[in-house]
């Protein structure tokens, strides 16, 4: 199967710069916590999620970390080829969340079609749009809400993405998606528990009233 037709794009390209994409992309197979991409030095090529679960995040300068984003299957992400991007670094780490497939699309090959291509250019202008837009909205949050509210919702999007309310995940995992210490996490964590919205047992939190997880975001 050619993956590239995941993209919408690529059916609006002529036969010959599909083929060049065709014959220069390639499958890369990463284990869970693997990492794809590691800070604006490195220009991996432009990433197509065939399968799995990529996350992109930041580091500050105490080590910290934060979510930017996160990419599902059929999803593409630009700035591990931010070398393509002109004038833009951005020192981001991509990783995978889960066992991950992704079709590597050389950045080179990709920029040199690009440069001649409307359809193309004009879908990675969207495609970056998008990605900004996923980084104002958490400049957003974490500027404007609160914790509590921010953990909330973090939650509810976990249980949507995993399709169940018993989640598999450590009070330090969640501190480094919303760029907050793990005591914090953990305090807050237990707040909802008294307010009956969650159980916690080892590496596992289930929420018990997503009625009211979601009224606090109300």
């Amino acid at each position: 199967m050619n993956y590239l037709t995941y993209l919408p794009v690529f059916g609006k390209l002529p036969k010959e710069q599909q083929d060049a994409l065709t014959n220069t992309a390639f499958i890369r197979k990463f284990s869970k916590s693997e990492i794809l991409h590691n800070g604006s030095q490195d220009c991996t090529g432009l990433l197509l999620v065939i399968s799995g679960q990529i996350r992109a995040f930041t580091i500050s300068d105490d080590g910290r970390e934060i979510t930017l984003y996160r990419l599902f299957e059929r999803d593409i992400c630009l700035f591990s080829a931010s070398c393509i991007l002109n004038s833009i670094q951005f020192d981001i780490t991509i990783t995978a969340e889960k066992d991950t497939e992704v079709l590597v699309i050389p950045s080179e090959a990709y920029k040199k079609i690009m440069e001649v291509s409307a359809p193309l250019a004009n879908y990675t202008n969207e495609v970056m749009a998008s990605r900004f837009s996923d980084v104002m909205w958490l400049i957003d949050q974490v500027m404007w809400k609160s914790f509590d509210k921010r953990l909330a919702d973090f939650l509810l999007n976990e249980a949507s993405i995993e399709g169940t309310n018993t989640l598999k995940i450590t009070h330090e995992t969640i501190g480094k998606h919303l760029g907050n210490p793990r005591e914090v996490v953990t305090r807050m964590l237990k707040y909802f528990v008294n307010e009956g919205l969650l159980t916690l047992s080892r590496g596992t939190i289930e929420i018990t009233d997503e009625e009211g997880l979601q009224r606090m975001l109300d």
